[in-house]
């Protein structure tokens, strides 16, 4: 039922791959030409505002699958000693709050985008509407509220993972 959040959080996970590889590549040839200005190149107009975007946007792409994969930080000195029921209760009641602070950020994500787009801001040196940057955290931010719903669903039984999908086999505690 819920394979396809899994597929989009993966399919989003690379893109955020792919930018943060364009991104590499972008500094280095903007590196390469500040050292070489003597003959000729330069730098590569903004790319630190295309930095800032493009880390910005891989971040939000990649949060879903780590979630999903859990790979995210944990502190597991009591955690371990827990019965598996006690266990089962922090997990879900920490995926519940983690669920609510990606709503308030989806929604202040949202209302930013439409601040940032009345007042039509651009970045300095392109003149890139930052609005567009909001609109594609936005993307990921969305993507990771129905991440947190499903898996708070199959936590409590609702709806079930994947077909061979397991956190234990794919990163988790």
């Amino acid at each position: 039922m819920i394979a396809w959040i899994y597929r989009i959080a993966n399919g989003t996970a690379i893109v955020g791959g792919v930018v943060l590889v364009a991104l590499t590549l972008m500094v280095v040839a903007s590196v390469t030409g500040r050292a070489l200005i003597g003959v000729g190149l330069g730098p590569v107009p903004g790319d630190f505002e295309l930095v800032e975007v493009g880390v910005g946007i891989a971040i939000f792409f990649f949060m879903p699958w780590c979630y999903l994969r859990g790979g995210h930080a944990t502190v597991d000195l009591l955690y371990m000693h827990m019965p598996a029921w006690a266990k089962k209760l922090v997990v879900t009641v920490s995926d519940l709050l983690m669920l609510m602070v990606w709503l308030v950020l989806t929604w202040k994500l949202w209302e930013g985008m439409l601040e940032k787009r009345e007042y039509t801001e651009t970045t300095f040196i392109l003149q890139m509407p930052i609005w567009w940057a909001y609109a594609f955290c936005l993307v990921g931010a969305v993507i990771g509220c129905v991440c947190y719903i499903a898996k708070t669903l199959t936590q409590l039984g609702l709806a079930s993972e994947p077909a061979g999908w397991s956190l234990e086999a794919n990163a988790g505690h």
